[in-house]
């Protein structure tokens, strides 16, 4: 372990445990397993967990959670995702993009079928997944099936798309060669497979040059440590309660956090059907839990869910 540490540049020391919220700006040709291997080392916390796998080719955000915190990846906002691609028209590989091997190749369009075939991918739409993804097949991830030469049996899924825009374009006379899509899209949404099913639905062939994830729910890539500089030391990392922005917030007294670590509901004193309980301070908020709202005898109440014990 020390030699690996060594080798890859990251510190050798083992920091004390930590929980929070670590946004990763991840490089290309880098798994998201690799992203959170490296924050493992460096924070010295094998609870690590992200919200969102990104493709090794693509770049961009990364989501993780890290120690107690990774209890609440299932409540944390995560949607739309938003990203920036850029489309290579003419030729459709079978990873369906840049690595992959060119499968079929077809003429270029033109921009005013693109501009057709473009609204036709907004909104619910049914999108078959790539045959290499992780989707499984029988229990077999199809990415495992395509290795072997077997073209997985992928049935099409149930996605939202909330926009897709196209700009930049790159032309040969009047026929476009590559051009920036720009996608906000819920979860599940392979943004490879937008550029396919766009290129197919105008006449054409495509495949995807490059992948930036910018945004996931509120949070940014603005506001994300390069790869790099996490290889190079423990960052700092946010509170557990930013992880649950936009979430309502309600102060507790001190007699009712000790009965929100032993699961006990409290009052509730704000609005929503979920909040974030806190322990106030001037040193700053602190979450307790993410409680659920209740009806009972006793009036509204916050029933405790995901229990930090006071001090996450």
């Amino acid at each position: 372990m020390r030699r690996l540490q060594a080798d890859q540049g990251i510190p050798l020391t083992t920091p004390p445990a930590v929980d929070g919220l670590l946004l990763v700006d991840k490089a290309a040709g880098v798994s998201s397993h690799d992203v959170v291997s490296v924050a493992r080392r460096v924070l010295g916390e094998q609870r690590i967990g992200h919200a969102g796998t990104l493709d090794p080719f693509a770049t961009g955000l990364l989501v993780l959670l890290v120690g107690r915190a990774t209890r609440l990846l299932q409540h944390l906002p995560h949607e739309p995702k938003r990203y920036v691609a850029t489309v290579r028209f003419g030729t459709e590989t079978d990873t369906e993009d840049l690595t992959g091997t060119a499968t079929h190749e077809a003429a270029l369009p033109d921009t005013a079928a693109l501009e057709t075939a473009r609204t036709t991918l907004v909104g619910d739409i049914e999108q078959v997944p790539p045959a290499y993804s992780a989707k499984r097949v029988d229990g077999t991830r199809a990415y495992k099936l395509a290795r072997k030469g077997e073209a997985p049996d992928l049935k099409p899924s149930l996605v939202h798309v909330d926009e897709l825009l196209l700009d930049d374009f790159e032309l040969e006379g009047d026929r476009v060669v590559r051009c920036r899509m720009r996608v906000a899209c819920g979860g599940g949404t392979y943004v490879r497979s937008l550029a396919r099913d766009l290129a197919r639905a105008a006449g054409s062939a495509a495949h995807l040059e490059a992948l930036r994830r910018t945004d996931s729910g509120p949070f940014s890539v603005r506001d994300a440590v390069t790869f790099e500089a996490l290889k190079s030391g423990p960052p700092m990392l946010g509170t557990s309660l930013d992880a649950l922005p936009g979430y309502p917030r309600q102060a507790l007294a001190p007699d009712d956090v000790a009965r929100v670590v032993r699961g006990i509901d409290v009052a509730a004193k704000v609005p929503g059907t979920h909040a974030a309980l806190i322990m106030a301070s001037a040193a700053g908020d602190t979450l307790v839990c993410l409680a659920e709202r209740r009806i009972s005898e006793l009036g509204d109440r916050w029933q405790p869910r995901v229990v930090m014990r006071g001090d996450g």
